[in-house]
C-alpha cells in the first residue's frame, strides 16, 4: 500500500486530505500535537466524515495511524518510507515542521531512497511553495541544498473545501467528529512536483496555479469574510442567515463583481466560467447543514486585514484594474468594527482603534497610505 504523511490532523487534514488519500489507496500517518486526537486515531484506527449537502452521507476513513509531532525520531522514520507528504497546519506552524522535513531528507539520503519526496502545501498563503522551501533550506546544511532541490518538491495547492469547527460539546464526546461540504477538489501546482505526479482522487494539476490561488483568496476568502463581518454587525449567528439578508447579499455579490472583473482581466479567466464559480460559491456559503458561523469565518481580523490578504488585497487588486472597490470597502469597514469578545485578534483590533485611532490600523496593519482611495472609501463607511 502507498504511504502518505499528513502534517496536521485538524479540519482540513482529516476532513479533506484524509479523504482524498484514503480514496486513492494510501495508508496515512497523521502528525499532530493534539494528544487526544492522536490517541483516538490509534485506538479506533478510523474515523467518520459527515458529508452534508444535496446528497448527505457518511464516509469511513481507514488505513490510518497518528504520531506526535514531538516524537522527532518517529516522524523522521515515517518521512523516510513515505511516498508523499502533505501539510495542513496553518501558516505559522510551517516553520516548526520545516526542521522535520529537513531531517527526513537527510535520512532518505543516508538510506539511498531514490524517489523524490513531494510535499503538497495546503495552507492559505500566497507563494506557499517559496516560503516553505526557504524554511526547509534554512534547516539544512548548505552542502545539501543541491540535493534538496533535486529531491524535494514543494507543491502549492488551493484548498476550497469548507470544514466548519465542530461544536465543543460534540468534539469533547468524539474528538474525531468532522462535518464537511460535498465539494472535494484540490487544484495543485503541476510544476511543483519532482518526478511523476501521483494519482490522487480529486487532485487537479494546473500549470498556472498562481491564478487559482488569487481566485481563492480574492473570491472565496474575500466573499466569505465580507459576509461574516456584515453578518456580525447585524447580529446573525450563521453565514447562511447573513446571506439571506438582501442588503448583505447585495454587498457580497457586489464585492465579488469587483474582484471578478479584476481577476478576469489579470488572469484571462472566462467571464462565464468565473461567474459560474461565484454562483457555486454563494450556493455553498448558504449551505445550512454546515452550520458555519460568522464568528468562525470572521476570526482573526488582524490577519485578514493584512496588506495582501483577502480584504485589502482585493481592494488593491480592483484599483490596479481601474475598478472602484466600493463594496469591498464596505466589507473592510465591517471588519474594522468586528469586536467579538472571544476572539483575541478582534479585541486587539478594537483596542488599537480605540487607543491609537483608525489611521494607526491603516498604517500598521493594512500598510496602506492614509490618503489613498481605499482609506477614503472605508472611512466613508465608518462615519
Amino acid at each position: 500500500m502507498k504511504k502518505a504523511v499528513q502534517f496536521g490532523a485538524g479540519n482540513i487534514g482529516r476532513g479533506f486530505i484524509g479523504q482524498l488519500l484514503f480514496q486513492s489507496g494510501y495508508e496515512t500517518t497523521f502528525i499532530d500535537v493534539n494528544e487526544e486526537v492522536i490517541s483516538a486515531i490509534n485506538r479506533i484506527g478510523s474515523y467518520i466524515i459527515n458529508i452534508v449537502g444535496k446528497k448527505p452521507r457518511f464516509l469511513k476513513i481507514q488505513n490510518i495511524k497518528a504520531i506526535s509531532a514531538r516524537d522527532k525520531k518517529a516522524v523522521v522514520s515515517e518521512l523516510v518510507s513515505t511516498d508523499i507528504a502533505v501539510t495542513a497546519v496553518g501558516n505559522s506552524v510551517l516553520e516548526k515542521i520545516a526542521p522535520l522535513i529537513a531531517d527526513g531528507l537527510v535520512e532518505r539520503k543516508k538510506k539511498n531512497v531514490e524517489r523524490p519526496l513531494n510535499i503538497i502545501i495546503c495552507e492559505n498563503l500566497l507563494g506557499a511553495g517559496h516560503v516553505f522551501r526557504k524554511l526547509v533550506l534554512e534547516s539544512l546544511d548548505k552542502s545539501l541544498w543541491d540535493y534538496a532541490k533535486k529531491n524535494l518538491g514543494f507543491v502549492e495547492s488551493v484548498v476550497s473545501r469548507m470544514v466548519p469547527v465542530v461544536p465543543r460539546n460534540i468534539s469533547e464526546e468524539d474528538p474525531l467528529c468532522i462535518a464537511v461540504e460535498e465539494y472535494c477538489t484540490l487544484p495543485v501546482d503541476k510544476d511543483g512536483f519532482i518526478g511523476e505526479i501521483p494519482d490522487i482522487k480529486g487532485m487537479v494539476p494546473y500549470e498556472n496555479i498562481d491564478a487559482y490561488e488569487e481566485r481563492k483568496i480574492y473570491t472565496h476568502n474575500a466573499g466569505h469574510s465580507i459576509c461574516a463581518y456584515l453578518g456580525y454587525q447585524k447580529g446573525y449567528k450563521f453565514i447562511w442567515e447573513a446571506l439571506e439578508d438582501k442588503e448583505i447579499y447585495s454587498v457580497v455579490t457586489g464585492a465579488l463583481r469587483e474582484t471578478g472583473e479584476a481577476l478576469i482581466k489579470k488572469h484571462g479567466f472566462s467571464s462565464q466560467k468565473h461567474y459560474e464559480h461565484v454562483d457555486d460559491l454563494l450556493y455553498r456559503f448558504a449551505n445550512k447543514a454546515l452550520g458555519d458561523t460568522v464568528c468562525r469565518v470572521g476570526r482573526d481580523p488582524i490577519r485578514k486585514l493584512g496588506p495582501n490578504d483577502r480584504l485589502i488585497g482585493s481592494a488593491k487588486l480592483a484599483l490596479e484594474y481601474n475598478i472602484e472597490p466600493i463594496n469591498i470597502c464596505k466589507g473592510i469597514a465591517a471588519a474594522m468594527k468586528y469586536d467579538y469578545s472571544e476572539d483575541p485578534s478582534a479585541c486587539q483590533l478594537a483596542n488599537s482603534i480605540k487607543q491609537e485611532g483608525i489611521d494607526f490600523v491603516f498604517k500598521n496593519i493594512c500598510k496602506i497610505e492614509s490618503q489613498g482611495k481605499i482609506v477614503k472609501l472605508v472611512k466613508g463607511e465608518l462615519i
